[in-house]
C-alpha cells in the first residue's frame, strides 16, 4: 500500500546565522511538528546564510505534491524582515510556482501562548 500525498504543507521559515548550531532548536521544532502532523509535509528554509532557501524549500514541496503551503514565521517579532522581505519573497516563489497556494502566519513570537510559554520559561529561570 502507498502512502497518500500530503497536499498540505508547512515552512518553517527562519533567519539563518553563519554558526551551524544556531539551527538545533529549529531541527528539533521540525522534528517535534512532523511527528505532530503526519498528514502534513513539514520543511525549514532560511532567509540567509543556511539552506534550503524558501524558494527551494517551496520547489520541493511542490514537486511532493503539496499544493497548499503554510509558511510560519519562526521570529519573535514582525520587523523589516517579515514586514519587507517576506512578502516579496512569498510574491516571488508564487510567480514561480502558480499551482501552489501560499499564505504566510505572523511571527510565531507574536500569539499570547508563545509569549506565555516564554514568561512561564523565565519565571521558571529564577528558581534554577
Amino acid at each position: 500500500m502507498t502512502t497518500p500525498t500530503a497536499t498540505q504543507g508547512l515552512v518553517l521559515f527562519a533567519h539563518g546565522a553563519r554558526d551551524a548550531r544556531w539551527r538545533e532548536p529549529f531541527d528539533r521544532l521540525h522534528a517535534k511538528l512532523t511527528a505532530l502532523l503526519p498528514q502534513c509535509a513539514v520543511r525549514l528554509a532560511f532567509l540567509e546564510l543556511m539552506t534550503p532557501a524558501l524558494p527551494d524549500a517551496l520547489a520541493e514541496l511542490a514537486g511532493t505534491g503539496a499544493t497548499d503551503i503554510t509558511v510560519v514565521p519562526v521570529f519573535f517579532g514582525q520587523g523589516g524582515h517579515l514586514r519587507r522581505d517576506l512578502p516579496a519573497l512569498i510574491d516571488q516563489c508564487r510567480q514561480q510556482y502558480p499551482a501552489l497556494q501560499i499564505r504566510s502566519a505572523a511571527a510565531v513570537g507574536e500569539a499570547e501562548s508563545v509569549l506565555d510559554a516564554i514568561a512561564a520559561y523565565c519565571a521558571g529561570a529564577l528558581t534554577s
